[in-house]
């Protein structure tokens, strides 16, 4: 049943609130705003010579090395920022450390030379301009009149002071861009999926002829983006998890090149996601930058 609007005396039925942005907003997500299983994480486009982690996310060999390589650049940039940094603490304190064992030398010279009483006018007021008030005290050096000169005005918003940027030290190891796990070229394997040959591959619509159809090896089913894929990283052949769980599984051989694995080599490829949605992850804003961006 509608509700009466308080303010303008009218009524509003369900689909004119939702329209308006009232309550909560649900939209299902169509087939194009998913990524394909056999898409590249990194430029979303079907994969050219694919490689895959151990935690089962795709790219393109190219997309890939170019991503490590920006890291590493990164990472070089950052260090030498933060040597450059450390360089510039060090010089600090040691000009500190000069300033203080000058000022330490002046105030015992002083003490030497006897202190002047504070009743002399002349004289105190000569060792006022020159900072001098006693024999316990030390005479500004010019880095402190320096710093008085310089020493902006907190209350303004305009002269309020600077801190200076704080660069800490980077981690050294590449990441990878999708798990954030260490990520290394090396661990890197290549995948090989089976294609479908079969007559009737002429039969499927137009919009998808130029898109190849893969199937599982083992039981000639297609592949979709439903299908829980199982990649082994000593051949990198692709299976549906059904058969790897019933075959590979058990007896710890491929299907297709009959090469030896074990249970650790059997990775599961994770599922094309949504660029509107994170699958259930918690997302969060980082400071990585991912390659092109």
């Amino acid at each position: 049943m509608p509700q009466r609007h308080s303010k303008h005396n009218a009524f509003f039925t369900y689909e004119e609130k939702r329209k308006l942005g009232y309550g909560t907003q649900k939209e299902r997500i169509g087939k194009d705003s998913i990524k394909p299983f056999d898409a590249c994480s990194l430029c979303l486009k079907p994969f050219i010579d694919p490689l895959c982690c151990h935690k089962g996310h795709i790219f393109c060999k190219d997309c890939i090395v170019l991503c490590l390589l920006a890291q590493k650049k990164e990472i070089t940039r950052k260090l030498a920022a933060h040597a450059a940094q450390q360089r510039q603490e060090k010089e600090e304190e040691e000009e500190k450390l000069v300033l203080q064992n000058a000022q330490k030398l002046d105030a015992f010279d002083r003490q030497n030379r006897g202190a002047v009483a504070k009743d002399d006018d002349w004289s105190y007021i000569r060792d006022q301009k020159n900072g001098f008030q006693g024999a316990n005290s030390v005479k500004i050096t010019s880095f402190e009149e320096k710093a008085l000169r310089n020493t902006k005005a907190f209350w303004l918003p305009s002269a309020t002071p600077e801190a200076p940027a704080q660069v800490k030290a980077p981690p050294t190891d590449t990441v990878c861009p999708e798990g954030k796990e260490k990520l290394k070229l090396r661990t890197l394997f290549p995948i090989h999926f089976t294609e479908e040959t079969s007559d009737h591959i002429h039969a499927r619509a137009a919009g998808s002829l130029n898109h190849s159809s893969y199937i599982c090896p083992s039981c000639k089913d297609s592949l979709t983006n439903t299908t829980a894929l199982v990649a082994v990283s000593t051949c990198g052949h692709v299976f549906c998890k059904k058969c790897s769980d019933r075959f590979i599984a058990k007896d710890k051989i491929c299907l297709v090149c009959n090469k030896e694995c074990k249970e650790k080599n059997l990775v599961r490829l994770k599922k094309g996601g949504s660029g509107y949605s994170g699958h259930g992850d918690q997302l969060e804003a980082t400071d990585f930058r991912h390659l092109g961006c």
